[in-house]
């Protein structure tokens, strides 16, 4: 039987269908089936041994598994809008999940597929984010907040997928964490600090007494929680974005300085 999660997800990906039975998705639906055919081909070919040797099949294995979920915004004006964006090959650009402000989600790839959502980004050593992460797109011009029913149902999806491929609290972050400089999604309204107490993402401790380490270096530690430090300002503005949620300004205050501290104990 489906736990309570799954059948809402279910039942938010059955209306998503309906509501596109009559929309011009089906013939982008071929091509998705076409090529996961196709991948499907490559994986079942009998690779051929580089040094020249026979090739011998192990029997213990399994499907690579996402181990990050990235949360966008799509910066567009409707779902409508991102469904076709990322129906069109021109564009490059893709998601497993869009959620609409009403709520609706749509699944747009398999799990254990590479979208294209990631770009040119870096957390910690890990340069290739795309190939171990789940995208989520939500419908948002990237300057509203997020409506109610979008976060309830991203909730849900949230906790299926942790549920499903046991993906660790921390690596619940956002596209602005991995891109510093380059994105600014999802923006400073998303409720961090809620998803955080669901199991989603860190967040500092309430009533921060403890006092910063003389020695203690912001820097350094922006990069041990996994940012990219190349542009420290940039670096700082996405912490802040994420964490503090007020002005951005690449400047550390006392105080942001204490939840960076903060932070960057539960990451050692």
């Amino acid at each position: 039987m489906k736990s309570k999660p799954q059948m809402l997800l279910f039942a938010a990906a059955l209306t998503a269908l309906s509501a596109c039975s009559s929309s011009p998705y089906g013939p982008t639906n071929k091509v998705y089936k076409k090529q996961t055919k196709s991948l499907a081909n490559t994986i079942r070919e009998t690779p051929v041994n580089p040094a020249g040797q026979s090739f011998v099949g192990t029997v213990n294995f399994g499907l690579r598994k996402p181990n990050y979920v990235i949360i966008h915004h799509t910066a567009q004006n409707s779902t409508e809008q991102t469904l076709k964006t990322f129906t069109m090959p021109k564009t490059q650009v893709s998601a497993h999940y869009v959620i609409g402000r009403d709520g609706v989600v749509y699944q747009m790839l398999n799990d254990y597929l590479r979208a294209w959502h990631g770009g040119a980004a870096r957390w910690g050593n890990l340069t290739d984010i795309n190939s171990s992460s789940i995208g989520i797109e939500l419908d948002n011009n990237g300057f509203e907040p997020f409506a109610q029913p979008q976060i309830n149902s991203l909730l849900t999806v949230l906790d299926t997928l942790k549920r499903k491929h046991n993906i660790p609290a921390a690596n619940f972050i956002g596209h602005s964490d991995i891109a510093p400089g380059r994105k600014v999604d999802p923006n400073i309204t998303f409720p961090w600090k809620l998803l955080a107490e669901k199991g989603f993402g860190l967040w500092p401790d309430a009533g921060l007494s403890d006092s910063i380490p003389a020695n203690f270096n912001d820097v350094e530690a922006l990069r041990i929680i996994g940012y990219d430090i190349k542009n420290p300002v940039n670096a700082v503005k996405s912490f802040q974005l994420h964490f503090i949620q007020k002005e951005i300004t690449g400047i550390l205050n006392e105080e942001e300085k204490k939840v960076l501290f903060n932070l960057y104990k539960k990451y050692l």
